[in-house]
């Protein structure tokens, strides 16, 4: 809400108005008969501005019910800022970073665009257009305008000043406030070496200008003073075209961030109670609201269907296109898309709390996390700014000493030249624009990053450790076989068997009771149930006592189950799992139950062995039903019966052994081996999106999005070092040519100008580079 009135009139309403409390916030105010005012049912309200009428009008119902009072006030979100490069640095309002000297960012991308954009985008065509005419002036004579001759070296030099002046002291000002707060915060960084190049160059050019005696010696070369004002124009001109295309650039890689926030529907179709329906602003969607969700809307806001029935495309949250099937009691989750049917729903999870919401965050938060590679590019920046500065002032003093006549022309140039080619600023973004341009790439094929260590470390896992249940099968068991051994029938002992399992909590138990159903099996109630633990159930069935279980059930009541137990196990090698029937004291029948494999799973394996990986197999089923899934779809490797706890173990055990390992689980029970892992990976179905021990979250619960994962994470960090390498190859080449080491040999003297070029380039090829990834095939 926006404003915090107290709740009693305002001291300006005289004694004895009346007065009415406005409906959207709460403010007393007096009621004038030409007031804000609005009438709904039966009701006028009286508002305090036209906002609060204005939000009135957009939902009444809403604020008139009385509704709104229950609303929990949320605190205005407040924009923080922080530092794409330092993402340490966090601040409540828009900045420099007193570490590398970039702009930040916020946090959150929004929709406006970023004020440093325009800013530096004017001053980028200002310098241009300053920088022509300078050109022009100085090498003239190269394409036949020998402007300076026409007019003289004196006026020359001084129309000269007057174009670069405004510009070093207007447009660059920006760069040499940060290079002078890369001094106070003893953190040099690219500004330090711009403002001192820049800086120089200028300096130079205005003792050479007004003070000509200084240096006599130059004058020999017949055209008066050489002075250096183009060059310092042009180097500012080229810098800010660098930073205006990595600052478009970074606005690109949150546009990922944007197409989620853009997939949830602005307003909601709210029912009321007496069965009116109209379109309601998304933000006064509160839990309980009945919502309509029409054919080919987006749903809402996460929550439960209560009528109707339709199919719905969860692909922005999968990745997968097969559309789903939603009928009463199933939950929906906001943002996915209603293809045929008409919904009731009832909302659950609104604001924050959405799956949507928690997806956006965790995007938004793996941009701002570093990956272990970046460390290295810091190290190299914190030693490589003195280090240049040094070559320069060195290059400066050898050029002075031993350079042709006019040495000191030849010294300033070599120098500002080493400084501005030096610039780090390529290197400092080689990591981040990757990893921000990946964890957008990677929310729309339904993989969400946590973190950038994680990515990294994805690409170097050799083993992936996955649980069977839910995993590699539906997790859903389905009851496959019934086999009569005595005379009951088949569809009387599904009958029987159904009847006990009615009164069970045990899973396997509703595969039986949906199994009978399916096939009309006779609906019977069962007495005096009893459920004996770890063996089975019994009780009496249409005066019949029946039992089902284990053998270990049989045993117990004295039947022998030798001549069953073969049959049983053909079962069990097929990866069902089989329980025994006894009526009236003898064995009848056995019922086989199967977890079904996902129709993804065996594909999904092959593309990881493809990949170079080895997939163990961890699961708490017995032996023979593993092997026997295992084979199917060529595991390497099985344990079987193994506890929850016991998975950690595993871990620390093939960590031991020199293996990078990746766990896929998909639960509360799996969180300590997710954490254990190199990398853990989360098979979030809906209510784990946010497992905090998971730096990897799939929202399609199946392997297909490890697949992708990996393939991303490899494109990922594939691109790091190709941009890594860009960032080095600039400089390292481009520092010994500065600094003259090719004058003597051909005569070779790198120009400022030139330098400012290769700079530039620099930064935007790692720009162009990253943004490949978001067209990564995964």
């Amino acid at each position: 809400m926006d404003h915090d009135h107290h709740h009693h009139a305002s001291p300006d309403i005289p004694a004895g108005t009346e007065t009415a409390k406005d409906p959207v916030c709460g403010m007393t105010v007096a009621v004038k008969p030409d007031g804000r005012r609005a009438v709904f049912g039966d009701k006028t309200f009286h508002f305090c501005s036209e906002k609060c009428k204005a939000r009135f009008k957009a939902d009444p119902w809403f604020y008139a019910s009385g509704r709104a009072a229950g609303k929990k006030k949320a605190a205005p979100a407040n924009a923080q800022y922080t530092c794409p490069m330092h993402p340490e640095i966090v601040r409540d309002v828009p900045g420099d970073c007193p570490i590398c000297g970039m702009a930040l960012e916020p946090m959150l991308p929004s929709d406006e665009p970023s004020e440093e954009l325009t800013d530096f985008t004017r001053r980028m065509w200002i310098s241009a257009a300053a920088a022509v005419p300078l050109i022009i002036l100085t090498m003239g004579e190269l394409v036949a305008l020998p402007v300076r001759d026409w007019i003289g070296h004196q006026v020359a030099s001084y129309l000269e000043f007057a174009l670069a002046t405004p510009i070093i002291l207007w447009a660059a000002l920006p760069f040499f406030r940060r290079g002078w707060d890369s001094l106070l915060n003893r953190s040099p960084n690219m500004w330090t070496l711009i403002s001192l190049g820049v800086g120089a160059a200028y300096l130079y050019s205005l003792v050479a200008t007004f003070l000509p005696g200084v240096f006599p010696d130059a004058y020999r070369m017949g055209h008066g003073v050489g002075t250096y004002y183009e060059a310092a124009v042009v180097i500012v001109a080229l810098v800010f075209v660098g930073q205006v295309l990595e600052l478009r650039a970074r606005e690109r890689t949150g546009d990922a961030i944007r197409a989620l926030l853009d997939l949830a529907p602005k307003t909601a179709r709210r029912i009321l109670p007496d069965g009116s329906e109209y379109d309601a602003p998304l933000e006064n969607i509160m839990e309980g609201d009945r919502l309509r969700v029409r054919p080919g809307d987006a749903v809402p806001v996460d929550g439960i269907v209560i009528e109707g029935r339709s199919s719905l495309d969860e692909s922005m949250l999968t990745g997968e296109s097969m559309p789903v099937e939603k009928s009463s009691g199933d939950a929906v989750t906001g943002a996915t898309i209603n293809k045929n049917g008409s919904l009731v729903i009832e909302a659950g999870k609104v604001g924050a709390d959405t799956v949507l919401a928690q997806i956006v965050a965790m995007v938004s938060n793996a941009r701002r996390s570093r990956a272990p590679i970046q460390g290295m590019a810091d190290r190299v920046s914190a030693v490589f700014v003195p280090t240049v500065v040094g070559i320069a002032i060195f290059a400066f003093v050898v050029w002075l000493i031993f350079g042709p006549e006019p040495s000191l022309v030849f010294a300033i140039a070599s120098a500002v030249s080493v400084l501005i080619i030096a610039c780090p600023c390529a290197l400092g973004l080689a990591t981040p624009i990757s990893i921000t341009t990946a964890a957008g790439r990677g929310a729309q094929a339904g993989v969400l990053i946590k973190d950038a260590e994680a990515l990294e470390r994805m690409a170097g896992v050799d083993t992936l450790i996955v649980d069977k249940t839910g995993t590699l099968t539906m997790g859903k068991p389905k009851l496959t076989d019934t086999v009569a051994l005595a005379d009951v029938a088949e569809a009387d002992l599904l009958s029987l068997a159904a009847a006990l399992e009615r009164g069970s909590e045990h899973p396997l138990a509703e595969a039986i009771v949906e199994g009978a159903e399916a096939q009309g099996a006779v609906r019977q109630e069962a007495l005096d149930f009893e459920a004996v633990t770890g063996k089975g159930v019994r009780g009496t069935v249409g005066g019949r006592a029946v039992a089902l279980g284990n053998a270990a059930m049989m045993q117990e009541m004295g039947l022998d189950t030798g001549a069953a137990e073969a049959k049983a196990n053909t079962l069990r090698a097929e990866g069902k799992t089989a329980m025994f029937i006894a009526v009236d004291g003898a064995l009848a029948g056995i019922v086989a139950v199967a977890d079904p494999i996902k129709e993804s799973t065996a594909q999904a394996i092959r593309e990881l062995h493809v990949q170079g990986l080895r997939v163990i197999m961890a699961t708490g089923d017995n032996e023979r039903t593993a092997q026997a899934v295992a084979s199917k779809l060529g595991i390497d490797e099985v344990r079987a019966g193994v506890l929850p706890e016991a998975k950690k173990d595993l871990i620390d055990q093939l960590r031991r052994e020199g293996h990078k390992i990746a766990m896929a689980g998909d639960g509360v029970n799996d969180a300590p081996a997710l954490a254990a892992a190199d990398v853990g990976i989360a098979m979030g179905t809906g209510a784990d999106v946010a497992m905090e021990s998971a730096g990897i979250t799939l929202l399609g619960g199946d392997l297909m999005g490890i697949v992708r994962a990996r393939k991303l994470a490899r494109a990922t960090l594939r691109n790091i070092k190709q941009n890594l390498f860009f960032a080095f190859a600039y400089n390292a080449f481009g520092v010994p040519i500065a600094a003259g080491l090719l004058y003597p040999v051909t005569g070779l003297l790198l120009s400022p100008m030139i330098a400012a070029a290769a700079m530039s380039l620099s930064s935007v090829s790692v720009i162009t580079n990253a943004l490949r990834l978001r067209r990564v095939d995964l």
